[in-house]
């Protein structure tokens, strides 16, 4: 009986132990990630190159003909 407690309460703690999901450095990594992204994507958005096909794309869909 004591024994399968004791298994039992060591496969638990050790079940408890265990680590998972993120730290706060690898948040801290992640979010600079993130942000680096966002940033680069913002930049080849915002290029005239990017910018001169949006508006060409959009003023095609506004002219469309039904």
């Amino acid at each position: 009986m004591w024994n399968a407690m004791r298994t039992h309460l060591h496969r638990l703690a050790r079940r408890l132990r265990t680590d998972r999901g993120m730290t706060t450095s690898e948040y801290a990594m992640g979010t600079i990630a993130a942000c680096a992204f966002a940033a680069v994507l913002y930049k080849i958005v915002t290029s005239e190159t990017v910018s001169g096909a949006l508006e060409s794309v959009i003023g095609k869909a506004l002219n469309a003909q039904f």
